[in-house]
C-alpha cells in the first residue's frame, strides 16, 4: 500500500507522520509526504520534528520537502491530511470521487478526540512533543484500520 501525508509546508507534521508511520510499517509499505504549499521544496524538516522523531527513535533528517501534485491521486492510495484545511485544499485538486475518496483527515480513527493535527511551526518545542503523541495515535489507528 502507497500512503502519502499532507500538511501545509511538508516540514513539521507531515514529515513526522511519514516518520512514524513508516517506523511502525517497515519497508513492505511505501510511506512519503508533501505539503499544499511549494515554500519548502527540497528543505529538511523543522529541525525540532526532527529532534522530536529522534527522542522516540524515529529519524526523518533524510526527508525533502516536495509539494503536493494531483498525479499523486494515481500514485497513492490513501492521502491523509493533517487538518481540515489541507483536506479541503486535497480535495479541490481531486478530479473523481474516486480520487476524493483517497483523501482522509489523518485523525479520523485516532482515539485522542482531536480533529485537527496542530501546526506547530510558530510555537515551542512542547507543540512538536504534543504534534508527535498525536500522530503516534493516528498512525496507531491507520496500522489497525488498514492491516498494515
Amino acid at each position: 500500500m502507497k500512503i502519502l501525508m499532507v500538511c501545509l509546508g511538508n516540514i513539521c507534521r507531515s514529515p513526522l507522520a511519514e516518520g512514524i508511520l513508516q517506523s511502525k510499517v517497515g519497508e513492505q509499505h511505501l510511506i512519503d509526504s508533501a505539503g499544499t504549499g511549494d515554500w519548502h521544496v527540497g528543505e529538511q524538516p523543522d529541525r525540532r520534528s526532527i529532534a522530536v522523531a529522534k527522542k522516540y527513535g524515529v529519524d526523518i533528517s533524510d526527508q525533502r520537502a516536495m509539494h503536493f501534485n494531483p498525479i499523486f491521486f494515481e500514485e497513492f492510495d490513501l492521502i491523509f491530511a493533517m487538518d481540515k484545511q489541507n483536506l479541503l485544499d486535497i480535495k479541490q485538486l481531486a478530479r473523481t470521487e474516486e480520487e476524493k475518496n483517497k483523501v482522509k483527515l489523518i485523525l479520523e480513527d485516532a482515539t485522542n478526540n482531536a480533529d485537527n493535527v496542530p501546526d506547530p511551526y510558530y510555537d515551542g518545542e512542547e507543540a512538536f512533543e504534543h504534534v508527535y503523541q498525536l500522530l503516534d495515535d493516528a498512525t496507531d489507528a491507520i496500522v489497525e484500520k488498514y492491516n498494515l
